[in-house]
This record gives C-alpha cells, sequence and structure tokens, in this order.
C-alpha cells in the first residue's frame, strides 16, 4: 500500500510541479508578490498531498520567531526542503546551484530568492553566498541553510560545511537551530511512509560569536534536537 500510494504521490505532485512552475513564471511578470504567492501555493500543495495521500501528521515543539534569523536545519529528505516555505515567512533558501540552474523550475526559484551555491567552485562560491545572504538579511527575509550540506541519514553527525560560518558572519542574524524526523517517514528511495514529522525549535542563538564557537553550538544544537524523545 506505501509503494502504491508514493507511486500516485510521485505522479500528482510532479505533474502539478510543473503546472505551478508553469503558473509561476507567467505570474513573474505582474510582479513579485503574485509570483511567491504561486510558489506558496506549491508548498501548500505538498503539504496537501503528504498529509492526505500518505498519511504524514506534523507537530511543532518551541516556538517560530518572528522576526529575521538564520535557521539551520538537520536535513534528512526532501520533505523539509519544500515545508520551509509553507512554516517560515518567505525564506531565502541555500541550495545546490544544480537545483537553481535547472529550466523552469530553477528560473522560478531564482526570481523567488534562493541562493544557489555550486560546491565545487571554492572560493568563489563562498563569495557568492556571502554576497546573496548579506542582500537577503537587508531586505528582512529570513535565511535557510541545511549547515551539513545535504541530507544525512538518521542519526548521523557529520560535520558542518564552511559555508554556514561564513553565512552566518555575513547576514548578522541570529540562529534558530531547527531539527525534523523526516527521514523516519521519507527515507531515500522511493516509499514514503504515514508518520508523524516533529519539527524541534531550538533556542536563538546571538549573532557575532567566533566561528568555532557558533559551529559547535549549531552542531550540538541541531543533533541534541534530532535525538530529542518527543513529548
Amino acid at each position: 500500500m506505501n509503494l502504491v500510494r508514493s507511486l500516485l504521490f510521485n505522479l500528482i505532485f510532479y505533474l502539478g510541479t510543473l503546472l505551478y512552475v508553469l503558473a509561476g513564471l507567467a505570474v513573474s511578470v505582474i510582479g513579485v508578490k503574485p509570483m511567491r504567492a504561486v510558489v506558496h501555493g506549491w508548498s501548500n500543495f505538498h503539504h496537501f498531498l503528504t498529509r492526505h495521500l500518505i498519511g504524514i501528521e506534523e507537530r511543532f515543539e518551541g516556538e517560530l520567531p518572528s522576526s529575521p534569523v538564520l535557521f539551520t536545519i538537520k536535513h534528512q529528505s526532501m520533505y523539509e526542503a519544500v515545508a520551509t516555505l509553507r512554516v517560515f515567512s518567505t525564506p531565502v533558501v541555500v541550495m545546490k546551484r544544480q537545483l537553481s540552474d535547472m529550466p523552469l523550475f530553477g528560473w522560478l526559484t531564482q526570481r523567488y530568492g534562493v541562493i544557489g551555491v555550486d560546491r565545487e567552485a571554492g572560493p568563489a562560491a563562498l563569495r557568492n553566498l556571502v554576497k546573496a545572504g548579506k542582500a537577503a538579511a537587508a531586505n528582512g527575509r529570513p535565511v535557510v541553510i541545511f549547515p551539513e550540506g545535504t541530507r544525512v541519514p538518521v542519526g548521523e553527525q557529520p560535520e558542518l560545511k564552511p559555508g554556514f560560518a561564513a553565512l552566518y558572519r555575513a547576514t548578522g542574524l541570529p540562529v534558530v537551530p531547527v531539527a525534523m524526523d523526516a527521514g523516519l517517514v521519507w527515507p531515500r528511495g522511493l516509499v514514503k511512509r504515514p508518520g508523524v514529522v516533529t519539527w524541534r525549535i531550538g533556542e536563538t542563538i546571538p549573532p557575532g560569536l567566533p566561528r568555532s564557537e557558533i559551529e559547535a553550538r549549531v552542531h550540538q544544537a541541531i543533533n541534541d534536537l534530532e535525538r530529542r524523545p518527543a513529548s
């Protein structure tokens, strides 16, 4: 049954995504607000399908801040990458450059406002990340980064990528660590499972800390949050 539901989800979601992308590009000539409304509608569409087709529910532990912050998220699956657009207030998301350069989908993400990072570009990638991060903070938008750099299997704790510390310094924003357990219901591969995804929102970490300290605190926070038992 999970396989059938997953196949049906993929069929509906990716066909729907194409329609949302085309609609978003079309209304982007009118203005930024209509285009962003379409993108948020796409995230809501994703949530509707995961809730009613796969059977995934959500719960939240902790308070989401109302002011712009730098969200550092433990990344287990594609689920949270899409859900951030619905849960946070018009965030700027750091993503792989390959995604932001894709025809159609990538063009829409660029118009919405993302930070595409080429992991092979070295110092040039960090310079672009810093520049884009400063612009996002200046516009009053929260910034989302997956500081471990890629999807991580449940329970693993890789070191943070250097881009996080550079973005932290550039934006001057406080940090809010976040962990989710979406990997339990949305592992790598085709099959998704019903269950509850818990968003665990950590305590805010102030700006201006030394690199070694902010990296250590964020690394510990996102992994402690991941291990925290459901309350």
